[in-house]
């Protein structure tokens, strides 16, 4: 079957996998402290940084040539349905809705500052890249769930760059990616610098894992090895092409972390991107029981993990990692306890039943393992 007919056939598929989030989409009204009904659970802060154009008191899709940083605390609320986001209505009920409770501006310098105070323990931040089809609120949002589903004790910064948030954006999209690749990687130059971090987590989703990997690029040109260094990186569903990753892993090289993917064979949303881009395969569905993806997993120096036994919220498979961070613990203790080595790379299946990292496609051979 030629490809075009293919693209043809997958276009129901396309537009659903599009639309999955349209549904009730939040405006910038969402983002404005609010008195809401209720105590609400969980209350979480989240640091922003975004290359968006501010639109009245929101964030549109147009990129903008400054970064403007915010801080945000909302209420994350008792009564919520697994990974699933209620947006706050007219009369915000703080136990079953998501709900800003305040909302601040902040300089450059005042949110390095902040960032340094609010670090784990262990001189540790998380940045989070939203992926296509992404509102500033959406990605905030989402955001304030993953981090109070996963208990996250330091406060998370989230890099949200100008998605258009159209279901006909897809091209718009990778055009405002190549645009924000200077932008993230300055961030991450900022916070490497900053006081007291010493390590940073930088997870990046489906088309945001591009950006991710652009980001990095930029700074293996730029010789900075000193921000590489600090940097973890976890790339959830990435809609990338698997060629452009391996170009991108030989110009970046082996970092001091390897490169984790979460990953799933089943997830309808990149058969889409595939069909798109003339069925080339994406990485977000690698199948890790080919003993080719095994090998390649060994020699470009990447962990590999199934995730499809978590359940996503938007029917397609796609967003599985926002249902993986109330089981944080178990990765922490995968990351920590089992398999701390620098050089410990392979293919792994995430069980969620049993709530593990089980290994049963280990990688023929002793890895070595050296300590972080």
């Amino acid at each position: 079957m030629k490809a075009s007919h293919r693209l043809g056939a997958a276009t129901p598929l396309l537009i659903c996998a599009l639309l999955a989030g349209c549904a009730g989409r939040p405006d910038a009204a969402v983002l404005q402290p609010v008195a809401a009904a209720g105590t609400g659970g969980e209350h979480v802060s989240i640091l922003t940084a975004t290359n968006r154009t501010v639109v009245g008191k929101g964030f549109g899709a147009s990129p903008s040539d400054a970064t403007t940083y915010e801080a945000y605390d909302i209420t994350v609320p008792t009564k919520r349905t697994g990974a699933a986001i209620t947006y706050p209505t007219a009369k915000p009920d703080a136990e079953r809705q998501y709900v800003v409770r305040r909302r601040s501006e902040l300089t450059q310098g005042q949110f390095e500052t902040a960032v340094g105070q609010n670090v784990q323990a262990d001189g540790t931040v998380g940045v989070f890249v939203h992926g296509y089809n992404y509102s500033f609120q959406e990605a905030l949002f989402r955001a304030a769930q993953v981090a109070a589903d996963g208990h996250t004790s330091a406060v998370p910064v989230l890099f949200s760059w100008p998605s258009a948030a159209s279901v006909t954006g897809y091209v718009a999209d990778r055009d405002a990616v190549l645009y924000s690749r200077d932008r993230l990687d300055a961030l991450l130059f900022d916070l490497s610098h900053a006081r007291g971090i010493k390590r940073i987590v930088l997870f990046g989703h489906s088309m945001g894992a591009f950006l991710v990997m652009e980001a990095l690029r930029e700074l293996t040109l730029q010789g900075r090895q000193d921000v590489l260094d600090k940097i973890s990186v976890v790339l959830a569903s990435p809609d990338i092409d698997v060629d452009v990753f391996r170009s991108q892993l030989r110009q970046i090289g082996v970092l001091k972390t390897p490169i984790t993917l979460l990953v799933a064979r089943q997830d309808r949303a990149l058969m889409a991107s595939s069909l798109i881009a003339g069925d080339r395969p994406r990485v977000g569905r690698l199948d890790i029981d080919d003993p080719v993806i095994q090998e390649a997993a060994r020699k470009e120096h990447l962990r590999v993990i199934d995730i499809t036994a978590v359940d996503g919220t938007d029917g397609l498979g796609h967003d599985r990692y926002a249902s993986l961070a109330r089981f944080g613990a178990q990765l922490g203790n995968f990351e920590n306890n089992q398999r701390t080595g620098a050089a410990d790379v392979g293919a792994y299946v995430f069980d969620a039943a049993g709530a593990i990292v089980s290994s049963p496609f280990r990688l023929a051979g002793s890895l070595a393992r050296v300590g972080q």
